[in-house]
């Protein structure tokens, strides 16, 4: 048995090599952008490819890779019920309410007359996003009909932009005073100003759509839920100042006071439907009860190496350090020996 693994500096990529050679896992490094990609793994009983989704190039195919493989009948990771949903709010809305999730009502449109009529029947405010986007990109909180009317004209004509270089600098320059960056990541959003990244430049303008979401008041913070195989971990992102937004936020809280098992609970039940192998579930409460925004394979490991411990699927909490791109490895290993 072997694994193929694309390694990427600062993907889940350094994690899994470490554990494959500490465990004696065998493994070989393969090239996902080289196009003799299929040949390289014909030694491969798997693929695992973090690919990122702001990746000018990987956005490009990523998805059909790993799609193909799986139909070669070798094991990947992520693999279909896991990732084709990622960075697809769209998507997800579709995917959750048919699966009956306790979902954010949520609402999409693709023709601007439908959005405008929709727009003077509800209530405000609501949430503006796009389709894709992390860390709270393309996200707005929209307070009043005009606000929506302009968003819908935007919408379905010109479009909008993948990177909004000035919000992107005030984020980066909040940061930096609450000295979680540099000075020089500062100035590296000045220069996006007059030159946005590969990815922006490749994908275009963002049109042709319309999306918006309920905005659920009283909410200082989310919960996020990791479910990976029989596992899950947690952590508490707390909004920005003056803002509605969390995720993306810096300020994360991790002690097991601040986790409910009811929200632990629903995370494994829709995991469990998905049939995914790693979910990050972002969760805010409406009367108490938890509903999900939105739902990511992936996630920034630095943000919770300093969880202290998990649950397992009968909710027993283990305390301590634990591995979770370990868990990732096993659980593909064990899927490729049944």
């Amino acid at each position: 048995m072997r694994i193929g693994i694309h390694h990427t500096k600062g993907s889940f990529s350094e994690r899994w090599i470490s554990y494959c050679e500490k465990n004696s896992i065998s493994y070989k490094l393969v090239n996902c952008y080289s196009s003799d990609i299929i040949r390289q793994l014909s030694d491969c009983d798997a693929l695992m490819w973090h690919f990122n989704h702001k990746g000018p190039r990987e956005s490009k195919f990523a998805k059909q890779l790993l799609f193909s493989v799986m139909a070669s009948g070798k094991k990947v990771f992520p693999d279909f019920n896991t990732v084709w949903h990622f960075d697809d709010k769209v998507g997800q809305k579709y995917l959750l309410e048919a699966l009956g999730a306790p979902l954010a009502r949520s609402y999409v449109f693709y023709a601007k007359k439908d959005a405008l009529e929709w727009i003077n029947t509800t209530d405000f405010p609501k949430v503006f996003k796009l389709r894709n986007g992390a860390g709270s990109d393309n996200v707005k909180l929209v307070r009043s009909v005009c606000g929506a009317k302009r968003l819908v004209r935007k919408a379905f004509g010109r479009g909008f932009k993948q990177y909004e270089g000035w919000s992107n600098l005030r984020e980066r320059y909040r940061k930096y005073r609450l000295g979680k960056t540099t000075l020089w990541n500062v100035m590296k959003g000045v220069i996006r100003l007059v030159h946005p990244t590969e990815y922006a430049r490749v994908t275009g303008r963002e049109k042709g759509y319309v999306y918006f979401q309920d905005f659920i008041p009283g909410n200082n913070y989310d919960i996020r839920v990791v479910v990976v195989g029989d596992k899950a971990f947690a952590i508490k992102r707390m909004v920005r100042k003056k803002d509605f937004r969390a995720s993306g936020s810096g300020t994360i809280l991790y002690e097991k006071e601040h986790f409910d098992d009811d929200t632990v609970r629903m995370a494994f039940e829709v995991s469990n439907n998905l049939v995914a192998q790693c979910i990050a579930y972002d969760f805010v409460y409406q009367d108490g009860k938890p509903l999900i925004v939105e739902i990511s394979y992936g996630f920034s490991m630095e943000g919770y190496d300093p969880c202290v411990g998990y649950w397992d699927r009968d909710m027993k909490w283990h305390e301590g350090k634990f591995n979770p791109y370990g868990w990732m490895v096993e659980d593909l290993v064990k899927s490729i020996e049944r």
